[in-house]
């Protein structure tokens, strides 16, 4: 575990992530900790492929969307914190309901955060998708090392 505590708040995340994320309306933030973030995907049947399974687009931005969550939470309001890498494994066939996705940070350096996602459906904890993510962290962020 960390001694390393957030900046932001889930309060605040949920007041700042739709207006810099207007794309993402069907991703809720659940929570956040020290070095994590907790999230859902609202499922319904614009995000369900043929044959009744959580589209990948839909995995892809949830996962995406929890590790944002988790890197801000840490460094504070840094909007241009960015995506560098996302490579995404699909373990099974989620069921066509809400998934939910766990976001830890392995690393957070100075320039650099890098982390894993794991996505399974509401109600059952068995993973469905496991996501690596690195996200760049702007150089005018102040430092989160102690």
């Amino acid at each position: 575990m960390t001694d390393r505590q957030p900046q932001l708040t889930a309060e605040d995340l949920r007041g700042m992530l739709p207006e810099w994320l207007p794309e993402a309306s069907n991703l809720r933030l659940e929570a956040v900790g020290p070095m994590t973030a907790t999230a859902r995907a609202i499922v319904g049947k614009d995000q369900l492929r043929p044959g009744g399974t959580v589209s990948g687009p839909t995995q892809f931005g949830l996962a995406d969307f929890a590790f944002y969550a988790a890197v801000l939470a840490m460094i504070g309001r840094e909007p241009m914190t960015v995506t560098t890498n996302l490579s995404l494994d699909f373990m099974r066939a989620p069921a066509p309901k809400d998934l939910i996705a766990e976001a830890r940070i392995l690393k957070l350096g100075r320039r650099l955060a890098f982390g894993d996602v794991i996505m399974h459906s509401d109600g059952d904890p068995t993973p469905v998708s496991r996501a690596s993510v690195t996200y760049a962290i702007p150089s005018s962020t102040p430092s989160p090392r102690r």
